[in-house]
């Protein structure tokens, strides 16, 4: 399938709704109350983020942190004080990515792809770095090649974002069928390596 496959589009929303109905509809609801004997506040976090030709929308992660006002303004860093107990072990996981299923039924999102950044974050970038806009061509996904190796998470400075978006650039320009196949299989050893 291309990316303008209807086809395409409907065997990821089957797998997206089989993993949700399988998967995740018993597993959210253990997640939610182990976030909720943890610490006070919404067993999601909802940000916003850039997704396809840039047009905002609410990302849905689990809440991995205290409340706090910084949350969209504020990168998570190594050691961040923000940072709940059960929220240490989501993120190390990636547990706390999996709400981002019922993204992708929305439409939102794609199983791979670009990672969405969160809009401030692409503010600060966008003007150091020609054609980050172009990461938005395509649906943002859960994992993607940039992800799958290596750069995941705290964006520390340019050159980071930089390895970053060349990677999504490649994604979309390479795309094919096997380079899917090849960034899930890297996931799930990125994942089982921690």
């Amino acid at each position: 399938c291309d990316w303008s496959s209807d086809v395409c589009s409907s065997d990821l929303f089957f797998f997206a709704f089989t993993f949700f109905v399988v998967v995740l509809s018993w597993l959210i609801p253990l997640i939610a109350i182990l976030i909720k004997l943890d610490s006070k506040g919404p067993v999601f976090f909802v940000q916003r983020r850039n997704g396809l030709k840039n047009k905002p929308f609410g990302c849905i992660k689990f809440r991995t942190m205290v409340v706090n006002q910084e949350a969209d303004t504020k990168q998570a860093t190594k050691g961040d004080a923000r940072i709940t107990s059960v929220g240490k072990f989501l993120r190390k996981s990636s547990i706390d990515e999996l709400p981002q299923f019922i993204n992708v039924l929305k439409g939102d999102m794609s199983l791979i792809g670009p990672r969405p950044h969160p809009i401030k974050l692409n503010e600060k970038f966008a003007v150091h770095i020609h054609n980050l806009m172009a990461r938005h061509y395509v649906k943002p996904g859960i994992t993607g090649l940039a992800q799958c190796m290596g750069y995941r998470g705290e964006t520390k400075d340019l050159a980071d974002m930089e390895n970053r978006v060349r990677l999504d650039r490649y994604y979309i320009e390479h795309w094919s069928f096997w380079l899917d196949i090849k960034i899930v299989f890297l996931t799930v050893v990125s994942l089982l390596r921690g």
